[in-house]
């Protein structure tokens, strides 16, 4: 393939998340439901009832008698990440360090946290004047339903959900009197199911990267995403894979590998001898 200023090693395309290129629809916020609700969902009920309405204030609300979630989001990521390690190091004595904190990071990301509070339908209770939270939220709901499973970054999260998932943690720390074995009784029901090692996938980019290398190929990217919205990838002309995702070229690119990878390794198979990549 005649290299251009579009085509790429697959590696520069492996970015960091960016700031989406166009907003979500706005839709006006609907009335936050009664935070009791919250209550019956967790099964706990708050001795201090401030701290609950604190965890679903969101700073964009109009009001004077509640401060935002945003200290409380700050203990709860603190503490889940504590709660998560310990339950690990207990669980898989023999896994090494490396392994444990992969598998600690797809447990505690915003996909997961975001998949956890839309379960629970703690949404429903978030105290915010954000119209573009509810559009965020709605695309959400139905790439979810493409992506059943975690997406290993397929599909783009809201951070909100995630956010108000570590705040209701960080306000149930507080309110069991700091305590790590009652709050975790309430939030391992919460996220369930866990992402365990037989079920943690590698993310995209990465899987397909380590295949090409095993059998010595060398992928290129053609990058689109300017104009199309799409990340395509060729190995030696052929077109072996592409990725649409219009708001984030990180999502356009790991879709890409996605495809790459079951295309190439799957329905082609370069072990079958099509003669890619020869």
């Amino acid at each position: 393939m005649k290299e251009d200023e579009n085509t790429v090693s697959l590696r520069n395309l492996n970015l960091e998340d960016e700031e989406p290129k166009s907003p979500a629809a706005e839709i006006e916020p609907a009335p936050p439901r009664s935070l009791t609700e919250v209550e019956e969902i967790i099964g706990y009920e708050f001795k201090n009832k401030e701290l609950l309405k604190e965890a679903f204030t969101h700073g964009s609300y109009v009001s004077e008698d509640c401060l935002s979630y945003e200290r409380l989001e700050y203990l709860g990521d603190s503490v889940l990440n504590h709660l998560i390690a310990k339950l690990h190091y207990t669980l898989y004595k023999n896994m090494a360090p490396g392994e444990l904190t992969r598998l600690r990071a797809a447990n505690v990301d915003t996909e997961a946290l975001a998949r956890a509070a839309l379960k629970h339908e703690l949404h429903r209770y978030l105290r915010h004047q954000k119209h573009l939270f509810q559009g965020q939220i709605q695309t959400f709901m139905k790439e979810i339903v493409e992506y059943p499973s975690h997406s290993q970054g397929m599909i783009d999260p809201p951070k909100v959900l995630a956010d108000v998932f570590e705040s209701l943690i960080g306000a149930l720390f507080i309110d069991t009197d700091f305590s790590m074995d009652d709050t975790w009784k309430v939030v391992e029901r919460l996220l369930q199911p866990l992402i365990t090692p037989e079920n943690l996938m590698p993310q995209p980019v990465a899987r397909f990267n380590e295949a090409c290398q095993k059998v010595r190929v060398k992928p290129h990217a053609k990058d689109l995403w300017d104009k199309t919205g799409q990340i395509e990838i060729y190995i030696n002309n052929v077109l072996i894979g592409r990725g649409e995702y219009k708001s984030k070229k990180i999502i356009a690119v790991n879709r890409a590998a996605d495809d790459a990878y079951k295309n190439f390794f799957g329905k082609l198979g370069y072990k079958h001898g099509n003669g890619i990549g020869a």
